[in-house]
């Protein structure tokens, strides 16, 4: 299916890796051959949340898309973002696909939904050829945007803030990045997807512009009228040793520093879903679950609630973006802290992608552990950080900032 959709300029795909979750709506779905886009610039007061549910409304079809980090400059008017753009990806875009195809949680069947006869779209795809790449990835040597004295130095300066009563966790990140190079699309996804296959991936292209992503963290979730969030604070490495391995994830579970991230960030979403959910129905379903991937350990918490039923579930997205784990507490604060000690704008980086239904249900991933490609400017980059506390040792979170780093870094090694 993604050889198929290489003729196509924008197409998205979202893949659960086979994860089995009780959240789960399809194992993989594929969009593409848009029909209809909004892609809203910067250079119009448009609600574009708005303008999103209108064309839901008024289609009753599917949309795949993308919502920038900077697009909260929007939600809240006194935020901004000054950093110069470096990918280009559009703040708020979203397509109605000519054709959806999906293969449901069970893994039993593929499904293809187009405007054109499905079984044609069946034999176009079957009939089109699998590159091989025989050929090894481009190895490529990233430059960051600053060295370990500056970031240890930055995150002191943070830890002043909390200090002085400003905010008690601030998400703090930092970008790595190589101009002129020219990538293979579809073979750097496959290498990262390979290597570092997480229940939130995606492969997403709009026109000249690429994001590789291999997120383990679900941003939110409605399913009827239940709303779902998963934030992630709190992650550990792996290691080969399975008793060593057991001994970090079982240290991770129990860690001090680690369950006060998590717990922080459990309070700022469900006092985001309070505004867009009813009355005494928000709860934690799970609260300091501890997940395996690939490199890391991961500290993951369930926030569920049941929307009011009268707004549109466009508000849901209006009341929690961008989601706390990316932030920190509290969230208008440390937007403006973050825009402050931060190099780069964040762009699509800790934003979102994923999928509406035609019945207005939907599903969206945070943006993190990605890699951004800009093919006419032959420009890649990607963004790597963690949640700075009272408790943050720097050099430790220069560390797990590198850990994270490292997952996105090894498919260009050639090792």
């Amino acid at each position: 299916m993604l050889n198929w959709s290489k003729q196509f300029s924008i197409f998205c795909f979202l893949d659960t890796n086979s994860y089995p979750s009780a959240y789960n709506g399809y194992e993989c779905l594929l969009a593409t051959d848009a029909i209809d886009v909004i892609n809203i610039t910067s250079h119009t007061d448009i609600d574009r949340l708005s303008a999103l549910q209108l064309l839901h409304d008024t289609k009753k079809d599917w949309l795949f898309g993308n919502i920038n980090y900077d697009f909260k400059n929007y939600l809240e008017k006194k935020l901004f973002s000054n950093h110069e753009i470096q990918t280009y990806f559009p703040d708020f875009a979203f397509f109605i696909p000519a054709t959806v195809c999906y293969i449901n949680k069970e893994q039993t069947e593929l499904v293809i939904e187009s405007v054109y006869p499905p079984e044609k779209i069946y034999e176009s795809i079957n009939n089109i050829p699998i590159d091989e790449y025989k050929e090894r990835i481009l190895e490529i040597n990233f430059k960051g945007s600053i060295d370990k004295k500056t970031y240890i130095d930055t995150i002191n300066t943070l830890k002043e803030h909390i200090v002085n009563g400003d905010c008690y966790e601030i998400n703090y990140c930092t970008s790595r990045y190589c101009k002129d190079v020219i990538i293979n699309p579809l073979h750097t996804f496959n290498t990262l997807n390979s290597l570092s296959p997480s229940p939130f991936a995606a492969y997403y292209r709009f026109n000249d512009k690429y994001m590789f992503c291999a997120s383990p963290e679900r941003y939110l979730k409605k399913e009827n009228d239940t709303l779902i969030s998963q934030p992630i604070k709190g992650t550990a490495r792996r290691d080969a040793d399975e008793i060593k391995d057991l001994e970090i994830k079982n240290l991770l579970r129990n860690d001090i520093k680690e369950r006060a991230e998590n717990i922080m960030i459990v309070d700022l979403v469900r006092n985001d879903m309070a505004k867009c959910c009813q009355t005494g129905s928000i709860k934690v379903d799970e609260l300091f679950g501890v997940y395996t991937y690939p490199q890391v350990h991961q500290l993951i918490s369930t926030i569920s609630g049941t929307i009011k039923p009268t707004i549109p579930f466009t508000d849901t997205i209006r009341h929690t973006f961008p989601m706390g784990s990316m932030t920190g507490a509290p969230k208008h604060i440390v937007m403006q802290l973050i825009e402050k000690y931060e190099e780069t704008r964040r762009e699509l980086f800790s934003g979102t992608i994923g999928y509406i239904t035609p019945n207005g249900d939907f599903d969206f991933n945070v943006i993190i552990r990605s890699l951004f490609y800009n093919e006419t400017l032959k420009y890649l980059s990607y963004q790597t950080g963690g949640a700075i506390t009272y408790d943050s040792i720097p050099e430790k979170e220069w560390d797990e900032m590198r850990l994270k780093a490292w997952a996105l870094e090894r498919i260009f090694t050639n090792d």
